[in-house]
C-alpha cells in the first residue's frame, strides 16, 4: 500500500509539469482556435535550452528557466509572424500544416546540431525521504515552478489589463476591435506566452528525465489530452488536468507495463471526447 501512495504522490509531482506543458497550448486554441503544433518542438527546445545554459554558466537550473521563458517568448514571436499570422481565423487545417512545416523545421536543425542521442541536465537537488521511498528534490522544486508559473498566468490574464483583454479577445474578437483593442497585438503576445510556457515546461522536463530533439512530440500527445480533459479557455484548468493524469498514471504504474500508459492515456482521452464535450472544467474541446 505504501507503494502505492508513494507512486501516487510521484504521478501528482509530475502531473504539475504535464499540466503546464499543456497550459500554453490550451492558451493557443483557446484564444486564436489555432493548433499548433510547433509546441512539442517548443518543449524539445526548452530541454536544450536549458542543457546548453547549465553546461555554460553551471548554476541553478531553476534560475536558468527565467531566460528560458523570455527566449520562449522571442521565439513564439517569430513563429506567429512566421507561420500563424496569416492564418488565423482561417480553416484548421491550414494552421495545422503551417505549424507542422515550422515543427519539422525545427526538429530537422535539431537533429542537425544534435543528433537524436539522449541527453541530460546533470543537476540534483536534495530530496525527501518518507518511509523507504525518497522524492527527489528536482521532482519536488519542478512541481513547485509549475504551480508557480501557472499561478502567475492566472494573475496575469485576470488582473492585468492586457489580460483581460486577451479574455476580451477570445470571448469575441471583433466586439474586442469596436472596443479599441487591436487583437493582432493581443494574438502576437498570446502566441509568445504560450511559446514561452511550453519552453519553460521542456526546461523543467529536462532536470527530471534524459531527452532528445523527439521528445516533444511525447509531451505534445499528453498535452492534447490534458487540453481536452480541461477544456478550452481554461489554461490554469491545464494545470489540474495535468495532475490528473499524473495521478493515474501514478495509479495505474504499479500494476501495469510502462508500455500500456499511452493506450489508457488516449483511452481516457475519447471517453472525456464521448461524455465531456467540453471538458471538465471549460467550454467545448
Amino acid at each position: 500500500m505504501s507503494g502505492i501512495f508513494a507512486s501516487l504522490l510521484d504521478g501528482l509531482l509530475v502531473g504539475c509539469v504535464y499540466g503546464l506543458a499543456a497550459i500554453g497550448l490550451n492558451l493557443i486554441w483557446g484564444v486564436m482556435g489555432v493548433i499548433n503544433l510547433t509546441h512539442g518542438a517548443m518543449i524539445a527546445l526548452g530541454m536544450f535550452g536549458l542543457y546548453l545554459l547549465f553546461s555554460s554558466l553551471a548554476v541553478n537550473a531553476y534560475i536558468l528557466l527565467l531566460p528560458i521563458l523570455a527566449a520562449g517568448f522571442a521565439a513564439g514571436i517569430v513563429v506567429y509572424w512566421m507561420a500563424v499570422y496569416r492564418v488565423v481565423g482561417r480553416p484548421a487545417l491550414m494552421s495545422l500544416l503551417s505549424t507542422f512545416a515550422v515543427n519539422m523545421m525545427i526538429i530537422g536543425i535539431g537533429t542537425t546540431l544534435w543528433s537524436t542521442s539522449p541527453y541530460n541536465v546533470n543537476f540534483n537537488l536534495p530530496g525527501i525521504s518518507l518511509g523507504p521511498y525518497t522524492f527527489t528534490g528536482n521532482h519536488i522544486a519542478a512541481a513547485i515552478a509549475a504551480v508557480i508559473l501557472a499561478g502567475a498566468l492566472h494573475l496575469f490574464l485576470y488582473y492585468t489589463r492586457f489580460g483581460r483583454a486577451i479574455r476580451a479577445v477570445a470571448d469575441n474578437r471583433d466586439a474586442a476591435e469596436l472596443m479599441g483593442i487591436s487583437s493582432t497585438r493581443v494574438l502576437m503576445v498570446t502566441f509568445g506566452v504560450g511559446s514561452a510556457l511550453a519552453v519553460a515546461s521542456g526546461g523543467l522536463i529536462a532536470t527530471l528525465f534524459p531527452f532528445t530533439i523527439l521528445s516533444g512530440g511525447v509531451y505534445q500527445l499528453r498535452s492534447f489530452v490534458v487540453t481536452v480533459l480541461a477544456g478550452l479557455g481554461r489554461p490554469v484548468g491545464a494545470l489540474f488536468a495535468g495532475i490528473l493524469l499524473g495521478l493515474l498514471e501514478g495509479a495505474v504504474t504499479p500494476f501495469i507495463a510502462i508500455s500500456w500508459i499511452p493506450l489508457i492515456e488516449f483511452g481516457l482521452f475519447v471517453v472525456v471526447l464521448v461524455l465531456f464535450p467540453r471538458g471538465l472544467f471549460g467550454r467545448n474541446a
